[in-house]
């Protein structure tokens, strides 16, 4: 994916493009201390794949990711057919909270999104930590 950053005054603010890993933990939110029964697991890894991969990855595989306030002052863009327009800059930390926000839609109800980690590099990241208790 690729972003450019406004009003920031470093290389970011030129479109740019990253390799991003994402990291999820999910949890039941059980607070016990037993086994799980069988199957043994909360959430099998094959279908929290599936749902990372069809509501997340699929749509920033090879967009162009800018805010309205960069388009504004750079209209030139608009017509780049792999661009997503958001309202805010598409830094890591506001594309966690757009990815916790549909994970959290898309999760089964017994699973609880715990953290979210974006790498932009091998060492630069975010991380978000779901802190709602549920209580």
């Amino acid at each position: 994916m690729a972003h450019a950053i406004f009003g920031y005054s470093g290389a970011c603010k030129n479109i740019h493009g990253h390799s991003y890993e994402l990291q999820v933990t999910v949890t039941s939110g059980e607070k016990g201390q037993s086994f799980i029964p069988a199957p043994g697991f909360i959430l099998d890894f094959k279908e929290l794949k599936q749902i990372v991969t069809s509501t997340i990855i699929q749509l920033f595989d090879h967009k162009l990711v800018l805010s309205r306030d960069y388009l504004a002052k750079i209209q030139d863009l608009h017509s780049q057919e792999n661009l997503l327009i958001w309202e805010a800059e598409p830094t890591a930390e506001n594309m966690l909270v757009f990815i916790q926000r549909i994970l959290r839609e898309n999760l089964p109800p017994a699973i609880r999104l715990a953290e979210l980690k974006l790498y932009e590099t091998k060492n630069s990241y975010a991380t978000w930590i779901n802190t709602d208790t549920g209580s």
